[in-house]
C-alpha cells in the first residue's frame, strides 16, 4: 500500500513515516525544501519536491497517482502570518483533498486541529489559523470521491508517547503527545471504518488501536 502526505518534514509527519515503514508501507512525503530529502530517508520514506502553496491541483494529483491512501500533515507553523494560514493551513489543505479526489485515491486523512472553526470569531493569528482549519475540513467533508477522516489533536508537546489517549467525537481540551497523534494516524489508516468521522484527541487511559476501533464500531 502506498501512502502520500502532505507536509512530509512536520514534526507529526516524520513520526508517521517511521511508523508506516516499519508496518512495511511504501510512503512518500512531500517536501518543498530538498535539504530535507536526507530526513524522510531515514525515517524510511521518499522524499517527493513540490510546493503546495504555488503547485497546481494536476501537479499534484500527478504525484498522488498510484496513491491508495492521502494524509494531509502540512501546517504554516509558529511564527507564520495571517497570510500563511491561508495560503498553507487551508489553501493546500483544499488543493489537496482536490488532487486526491482527481488521482481517485479514496482513503483521505486530514490533521486538523481541536477548535477548528470557520465561523471562528477573533482578530488574533490563532484565530485565523482555527478558521484556515475549519474551512479546510468543510471542504474536505464535500469532497464526495474522499473516504475522508479528520483527526483534530488538543495541545501537542513533544512528551514520550505512552500509546493511551482519549478519541471522541468530542472530548474535554487536553494535551497529547506527537507520539501518540502519529500513532492514532497510523491506526486511521489501518481502519477504512472510520471514514466519515471528524474525532478530537488528547492523552487519555484507552491503548490507540482500541480507542480507534471503538469509534468505528468495530
Amino acid at each position: 500500500m502506498r501512502i502520500v502526505i502532505a507536509g512530509g518534514h512536520g514534526q507529526i509527519a516524520l513520526r508517521l513515516e517511521r511508523l508506516l515503514a516499519a508496518r512495511g508501507y511504501e510512503v512518500a512525503g512531500i517536501i518543498r525544501d530538498p535539504a530535507q530529502g536526507n530526513d524522510l530517508r531515514e525515517a524510511g520514506a521518499e522524499p517527493v519536491l513540490c510546493d503546495l502553496e504555488t503547485a497546481s491541483v494536476e501537479h499534484v494529483a500527478g504525484i498522488l497517482q498510484g496513491a491508495h491512501v492521502a494524509v494531509f500533515a502540512a501546517g504554516a507553523g509558529p511564527g507564520s502570518g495571517y497570510a500563511r494560514k491561508d495560503t498553507v493551513d487551508r489553501g493546500a489543505g483544499v488543493l489537496f483533498a482536490d488532487a486526491a479526489e482527481r488521482a481517485r485515491v479514496r482513503r483521505f486523512v486530514m490533521v486538523s486541529s481541536m477548535g477548528a472553526d470557520p465561523d471562528r470569531a477573533g482578530d488574533e493569528v490563532f484565530d485565523a489559523y482555527l478558521r484556515a482549519k475549519g474551512e479546510a475540513d468543510a471542504h474536505v467533508r464535500t469532497r464526495l470521491g474522499l473516504e475522508w477522516t479528520i483527526l483534530r489533536p488538543g495541545a501537542l508537546n513533544d512528551e514520550p508517547g505512552t500509546g493511551l489517549v482519549r478519541l471522541e467525537a468530542s472530548t474535554d481540551r487536553g494535551p497529547v503527545s506527537r507520539d501518540d497523534v502519529a500513532l492514532v494516524l497510523a491506526e486511521l489508516i489501518d481502519t477504512p471504518a472510520t471514514a466519515g468521522l471528524t474525532l478530537e484527541l488528547v492523552s487519555g487511559s484507552t491503548p490507540a488501536g482500541v480507542a480507534v476501533k471503538d469509534v468505528a464500531g468495530n
